[in-house]
């Protein structure tokens, strides 16, 4: 296929293989994640240049809309229709269309009104029979519409391609993941399969790899020699808001942390790969899975759920307190897990996993904290007051990668200090902050590259290791909830956990 050179960003280029026309189904259009993330990332693409031409959006949802209020609501909800022109989006929104239904509706009723609806488009913008749906749904519709699109003969072609993107979770334990992967395989073959963790697609998750693999400094104290340990934390203000008929049938620990977390730990644990590609970024991540040591669930784990607080001079009231929340739940909002792997390279290292709703601040990070100086030579300066060195990977609200260090305090006197070494991306690139992780998922998909995109034996394995922890906490809750005020940083047994390790979370 013919390549050519595109613009990405102000200070450069990017040789990228141009898509071939397609159309993107997006199903739950009229959902939070499509008007939040979708849109605005597809959008994103086309000012970037970035979207194959021709191309055309076709959503799907049960809202009684046409094409013209369709693209209408999407624009009222865009944060940024200025980003590349007025026109430029009259031009883009020219390409949204819509089909109204439901998603178990028969296949010959609103599946075939998409279907029409999807030759139409093909033959007024010439569009090949490309297409790559998108199951922005809740997890219970993905069997059904993935069964209608077979029914309804939109799942192949003869003369294009077909991909899905399926949403996290994925399944509710090991045994439902199975059970959804054994039919979507009955539709569509693995190479068509896009499982999202969109964690993968940020820019600082894939500058983990870069710097740590790219500059030779780094890789050869990546080991048990020279970190402690290793802390991941992504911390939310914000509590449940509307989403309580989601999150009492999810919790924290199938929300985040046998997807977001697991595969932050991945990335930083795994070992060195070949070549960068889908094969074997995803072949070392499922080693660092099932490298991980038995969880002790009373030793390792530590759950909660927030009681009112306050969170920046706010009062913030109870998870049981939140509408459509059963008065008496056992739903976990917060989990701390210590997480050690079974390798030469992390042997003894500890992982600190946490993730919560209503803490202290909104916070993900990475955070790599290195062992102590053996031998301290400076006089007059206990060991004690020498700050160890730390490399975090910051997530949000600002991505970036900061190093501590010690250094001499200008004066007259020895006294150290630790500064800091900042990588931020407006300063480095000249952008006002990077390209949200569904513009390169979407890219990506696109094209068919499945690099970023979890491997079902992943999620199997993740499951496995998250299942023993949801069964007993459902079968036996072992803690009194709610057990961690809004706006703290969690149950004092999180706390805790580090202490007795002679430790301290460093967020």
């Amino acid at each position: 296929m013919e390549e050519e050179y595109v613009e990405t960003a102000k200070t450069g280029m990017s040789k990228s293989q141009l898509h071939e026309p397609c159309i993107v189904v997006i199903f739950g259009v009229s959902g939070d994640l499509t008007h939040r993330e979708l849109i605005p990332a597809l959008y994103a693409l086309n000012c970037k240049n970035l979207l194959p031409k021709p191309f055309a959006i076709i959503g799907f949802a049960r809202r009684d809309w046409n094409d013209d209020s369709f693209r209408q609501e999407i624009k009222s909800t865009m944060k940024k229709v200025d980003e590349c022109g007025e026109e430029e989006w009259e031009r883009f929104a020219n390409n949204i269309f819509y089909v109204k239904g439901n998603f178990n509706d028969d296949y010959s009723t609103s599946y075939k009104i998409l279907l029409e609806k999807i030759k139409t488009v093909q033959n007024e913008f010439n569009i090949p029979d490309n297409i790559l749906f998108h199951l922005a749904t809740p997890p219970s519709d993905y069997g059904t519409i993935i069964q209608t699109l077979d029914a309804a003969s939109l799942s192949k072609s003869g003369t294009g391609w077909r991909r899905v993107i399926i949403e996290k979770p994925f399944g509710r334990d090991e045994q439902s993941a199975r059970e959804l992967d054994n039919a979507i395989h009955k539709v569509f073959t693995e190479d068509q399969i896009f499982r999202v963790d969109h964690y993968l697609g940020k820019e600082t998750v894939q500058n983990m790899l870069v710097f740590r693999f790219a500059n030779p400094g780094f890789e050869p104290i990546w080991n048990r020699n020279y970190i402690d340990n290793v802390q991941i934390t992504v911390a939310e203000e914000l509590g449940i808001g509307t989403r309580a008929n989601f999150y009492e049938k999810t919790g924290i620990l199938r929300d985040m942390v046998q997807n977001h977390l697991l595969q932050l730990l991945c990335i930083t644990a795994l070992e060195p790969l070949v070549h960068y590609d889908a094969s074997a970024l995803r072949n070392e991540t499922v080693k660092v899975l099932n490298s991980i040591c038995k969880v002790d669930l009373v030793k390792d784990v530590f759950l909660g759920q927030y009681d009112d607080g306050v969170i920046n001079d706010q009062k913030a009231i109870s998870y049981r307190e939140e509408q459509n929340v059963n008065t008496n739940s056992f739903t976990p909002t917060f989990a701390a897990i210590r997480i050690k792997l079974d390798n030469w390279r992390w042997a003894d290292v500890p992982f600190y996993i946490r993730t919560g709703k209503r803490l202290k601040k909104k916070q993900t990070e990475v955070t790599i904290q290195f062992k102590a100086t053996p031998h301290l030579m400076f006089p007059n300066i206990k060991k004690k007051n020498l700050g160890t060195n730390f490399l975090r990977f910051q997530l949000q609200p600002n991505e970036g990668i900061v190093y501590t260090f010690m250094a001499k305090q200008p004066g007259a006197e020895l006294q150290l200090q630790p500064v800091n070494l900042n990588f931020q991306y407006d300063t480095a690139f000249g952008i006002s902050e990077p390209p949200s992780a569904y513009q390169w998922l979407l890219f990506d998909a696109m094209k068919g590259d499945q690099t970023l995109f979890p491997h079902a034996e992943w999620i199997y394995k993740a499951w496995s290791i998250i299942d023993p922890i949801i069964k007993k906490w459902e079968s036996e809750p072992w803690i009194n909830f709610p057990n961690y005020a809004s706006g703290s940083w969690g149950p004092d047994d999180s706390i805790s956990m580090l202490l007795n390790d002679g430790r301290h979370w460093n967020i």
